[in-house]
């Protein structure tokens, strides 16, 4: 079955979606029971009479608004896991500073979530035992347990599984998405290597690419830079193995090659002057009102901009490039495989920490994600021929993989292939691409690494090293003073150890497998 994104409040309430072989013999067939229950239990396994188990979650949501304590859909989870559930719902604005609030009280939810693997409160917390090693358990879940296991290892500490993950694709994810109606308004191909995008984006400047008689267009709106700089590495962030070894590409003359070619994209005016200042709404509204060709974001998120684009002009196609090109050849991210991570604090009894991840098995189920993706049938959507069509229910409650999904989530490699309203024949497309981009891909092979240096001192190093990013992109530091700082961190002895402590951990987990 596909999930999908559901954010576009009441504009995509009545848009109907492409369903797979699977979700097709659902609407035929509901499955009635998950992980071995059988008619006289619930999903979680308990008899049906047994007092529900009250549990509560800690947790984010990005939708307009967060779901009500009411909430038709928590009642239904409730019904079918015979628990009773107790919400917290955190913007993803204000989850930073909550959970660390929570983190430090000490009087954490039974379930609470973690934004990554660099947060040091939990990190920290997970060292002196304070919640519990999930991995000898999870056998007895079969959803949870049929999560790909290049996940799961990414997400341990220490060799084990004390963070249970908020899973997705690991392809189709955040990358360029290019109109490729502009290309063909310039007469030019779908770029394959850096020269060849910034030939293209720098044609969306001067060749009037909407056909308006105004020089009023950008060529890419600066959203995720950083990627530009990953291809000269051709690496995944900051790190990429080399003979064995881990290389931090900040040192690399990668990393010198790429704020050069941003800072002469800058200079053509091919950037925004304030992109390092935009929001993400900022970054997509470029998008959505045809003033720029390239952006970044999901395969299937890109479709929101190219909605509010044809709005403008019913040409307009924002498409997913599979791969670009760099110096050491093609490549494009991969995915982690997760956004954000679930613990369990050991205040929680065993018995109770079972009905938990009982709770989360049913809930990576066909129908449990069901559920918490498009909510209760006839309620939130409706079936008509074979197609799942949402309802102004649905935006009213706040069902969506931006609410519920946040918590129960099951593995689909295409989730980031189709959203709400878009057409079977772009879904297909994507579909292919997401295909394709599993030839190209480059992973962050620093996940899951933990490094002490890096978790006290990291953010100080990086802040200093992107603000000279920004200021080289922006002209307002020559190339020089990039290296100068680069010659500074070659020195500085914690900065070199960190990156020691990096090897060792990439070592010890080779070593573990």
């Amino acid at each position: 079955m596909r999930r999908v994104y559901m954010r576009d409040k009441k504009s995509m309430a009545k848009r109907s979606l492409v369903p797979s072989s699977v979700t097709i013999m659902l609407l035929t067939s509901m499955l009635t029971a998950c992980s071995g229950a059988d008619s006289s239990q619930g999903a979680n396994g308990a008899a049906k009479d047994e007092k529900p188990t009250e549990i509560s979650i800690f947790t984010e949501f990005s939708t307009s608004e967060p779901p009500a304590a009411d909430n038709p859909v928590t009642k239904e989870f409730e019904k079918r896991t015979n628990t009773k559930l107790n919400i917290m719902w955190t913007s993803s604005n204000g989850l930073a500073e909550k959970q660390n609030v929570l983190l430090a009280s000490g009087d954490m939810p039974d379930l609470m979530r973690i934004i990554d693997m660099k947060q040091v409160q939990a990190i920290n917390m997970i060292k002196q035992g304070a919640f519990w090693d999930l991995g000898p358990y999870l056998k007895d879940y079969k959803n949870l347990s049929a999560y790909p296991k290049e996940i799961m290892d990414r997400s341990k500490v220490n060799g084990k599984q004390y963070m249970l993950p908020s899973v997705r694709p690991l392809h189709g994810g955040t990358f360029f998405n290019i109109r490729t109606d502009w290309l063909n308004n310039v007469g030019l191909p779908m770029p394959q290597t850096l020269d060849d995008f910034y030939n293209a984006t720098k044609a969306f400047v001067d060749k009037d690419p909407d056909r308006n008689g105004k020089n009023d267009t950008y060529g890419y709106n600066g959203k995720n830079w950083s990627y530009l700089i990953d291809i000269f590495n051709k690496s995944n962030g900051k790190w990429k193995e080399v003979n064995g070894k881990l290389v931090d590409t900040d040192l690399e003359p990668g990393t010198r090659d790429g704020l050069i070619y941003l800072n002469k994209m800058f200079k053509d005016k091919i950037i925004p002057e304030d992109f390092s200042i935009m929001k993400t709404t900022d970054y997509e509204n470029m998008a959505k009102a045809g003033k720029v060709g390239v952006q970044s974001d999901t395969t299937e998120g890109v479709f929101r901009s190219t909605e509010g684009a044809q709005k403008l002009d019913p040409k307009a196609d924002f498409v997913a490039m599979t791969y670009l090109e760099g110096p050491q050849g093609k490549m494009v991210p991969t995915g982690i495989g997760f956004t954000g991570l679930y613990v369990i604090p050991k205040t929680v009894s065993e018995a109770k920490m079972k009905k938990i991840l009982a709770l989360l098995d049913y809930g990576a189920s066909e129908e449990g994600f069901e559920l918490a993706c498009f909510g209760i049938k006839d309620v939130h959507f409706k079936v008509v021929d074979g197609f799942k069509t949402t309802t102004e229910q649905a935006v009213k409650d706040s069902v969506s993989q931006s609410s519920f999904g946040k918590i129960f989530e099951k593995y689909d490699p295409y989730l980031w292939a189709y959203r709400v309203g878009m057409p079977k024949e772009v879904f297909e497309r994507n579909k292919k691409i997401v295909d394709d981009r599993a030839n190209y891909g480059v992973t962050d092979v620093s996940v899951g690494l933990l490094s002490d240096i890096d978790l006290k001192m990291g953010p100080d190093f990086k802040k200093k090293m992107d603000d000279m990013k920004i200021k080289v992109i922006m002209g307002k530091e020559p190339i020089e003073s990039w290296d100068a700082l680069v010659k500074t961190f070659k020195a500085d002895a914690n900065y070199m150890k960190m990156i020691d402590e990096f090897n060792q951990a990439y070592q010890d987990r080779k070593n573990s497998k």
